[in-house]
């Protein structure tokens, strides 16, 4: 009896038939020894299912078992001759894709750069030079003016736009010759400016000194007998006055100087006004054309019937301080303010008291000359433009009255001679025209009047009190 071999071959023997097969160039390709192994395997295991269906021996199986590994080790030699030839393609494939994804990234730099210069190419076609609204130097102006290192250069070849930029540089050019000329003058300003503040600062300080030196010299001119500068400057503004208050001022002026009197005279109001009146009077008197004068003629008809026109007063006013004249110091003690004012259209010099705590019917200067309250026009004139039936206005705080218009020099008349009223000029209760145009007169009776105005109103606030004792003791 024969002794059985084992159906199955040990793992070392199949190692060393699978070595023989490696070291055994295949002759057929590794896919298609794939699929003879597999039918191969397939057929074998169908063999063997039949045999075992059918009861047959044993032994048949152990050869179809060799088949099988011999199979198995066709599939093994196959599958590692798949995996060598997916490593090599791998391989193949890693060493392919370097230069692969070096030109993909050359391919994209490209696409990138193609899309920047296409977008500048665009702008650039579409592009608005702002040189067509620079106004340029001339071309005969550039070839006279323009230097030489500036129209000696080639900055294109076209010729046209070559001398566009030539000019376009001249023009810089230019301008830079503009900015540093400003920064020169800005500089120069600023050095200005800075002397005008210290001489500013030096002209500020200027009133104090000149207040102090004035001040200082105040003795000096005392002692030379100068006019004082507010005299001065009165002087000045009185030339400025209209003539009928200018004779005033002349007359008290005078008045004071001669005899000492203790008056001060001052000449109020605006300068502007003054001057801007005194030039349209000059311009009146320089229209030498009838038409002109006719106007002016007609004028004053329209508006007399306009109150606020009729009583228009003159810019500057009069001022004058009477003291008394029986102290030893005179200065110390100040009777009555008169101020003298000038009607245009009336033609009158009108007196008032400022700051009068009487009324107007206890006015002094109302009873200064008989015959004389300041209510009814001085003259003719006057009445013929108030019209019939319309006397001065009341209202006022300052009247004509007839001693002012004679210190004027406004000659009033009577309306009838005397001789026809059979009045006597030698009466003593009326006063003279005279004593009208005295200055001193004048004087002497506001200041017996204020006197006797003041004894009278202290007699009267005595008899209160005496009353009031009279009653709370009878009582």
């Amino acid at each position: 009896m024969e002794k059985e071999e084992p159906p199955f071959k040990t793992i070392s023997e199949l190692g060393i038939m699978e070595s023989e097969k490696d070291t055994m160039a295949p002759e057929k390709p590794p896919l298609e020894l794939l699929r003879e192994s597999k039918s191969s395997i397939e057929e074998i295991i169908s063999r063997m299912l039949s045999i075992k269906k059918q009861g047959a021996p044993k032994s048949e199986n152990r050869e179809l078992l060799t088949q099988m590994f011999l199979n198995f080790i066709n599939l093994r030699q196959a599958n590692r001759a798949i995996l060598m030839e997916e490593e090599r393609v791998r391989t193949e494939t890693e060493l392919s894709k370097s230069p692969m994804d070096f030109t993909a990234l050359q391919l994209h730099n490209l696409s990138y750069e193609k899309s920047h210069y296409l977008k500048a190419t665009r702008s650039s076609r579409e592009f608005k030079s702002k040189y067509p609204n620079i106004d340029l130097i001339s071309e005969q102006d550039f070839f006279r003016d323009a230097p030489e290192a500036i129209k000696s250069q080639t900055l294109s070849y076209d010729s046209s736009h070559d001398l566009m930029l030539k000019r376009l540089n001249f023009e810089l050019h230019q301008r830079k010759e503009v900015c540093r000329l400003r920064a020169e003058l800005e500089q120069r300003k600023k050095c200005l400016v800075e002397a005008n503040a210290e001489r500013n600062k030096f002209l500020s300080s200027l009133p104090l000194h000149l207040k102090s030196l004035k001040k200082a010299s105040l003795p000096v001119q005392s002692q030379l007998s100068l006019p004082s500068p507010k005299k001065l400057k009165y002087h000045d503004l009185a030339e400025l006055l209209p003539p009928p208050l200018y004779v005033v001022y002349s007359k008290f002026m005078a008045q004071k100087e001669a005899f000492e009197e203790s008056i001060d005279i001052e000449v109020s109001g605006s300068l502007k006004d003054a001057q801007s009146y005194a030039r349209q009077q000059a311009e009146r008197n320089s229209e030498s054309s009838d038409d002109d004068g006719k106007r002016q003629r007609k004028r004053p008809k329209k508006e007399t019937t306009d109150e606020a026109g009729l009583y228009g007063v003159h810019p500057l006013k009069l001022v004058l301080h009477i003291y008394d004249d029986e102290t030893q110091d005179p200065k110390s003690h100040k009777l009555v303010i008169l101020k003298f004012e000038y009607l245009l259209k009336l033609n009158v010099v009108c007196v008032g008291i400022e700051e009068s705590p009487d009324g107007l019917d206890k006015n002094i200067l109302c009873n200064l000359f008989p015959d004389d309250a300041g209510l009814e026009p001085p003259h003719q004139a006057t009445k013929l433009i108030l019209g019939d039936g319309h006397g001065f206005d009341e209202s006022r705080t300052s009247r004509p009255y007839k001693w002012a218009q004679h210190l004027a020099g406004i000659e009033v008349l009577p309306e009838m001679s005397p001789f026809v009223t059979g009045k006597d000029t030698q009466n003593s209760d009326t006063a003279s025209v005279s004593d009208q145009h005295s200055v001193q007169t004048v004087l002497r009776r506001i200041r017996s009047q204020k006197k006797r105005g003041t004894i009278k109103q202290n007699e009267c606030s005595i008899l209160a009190d005496v009353g009031v004792w009279s009653v709370f003791l009878i009582s």
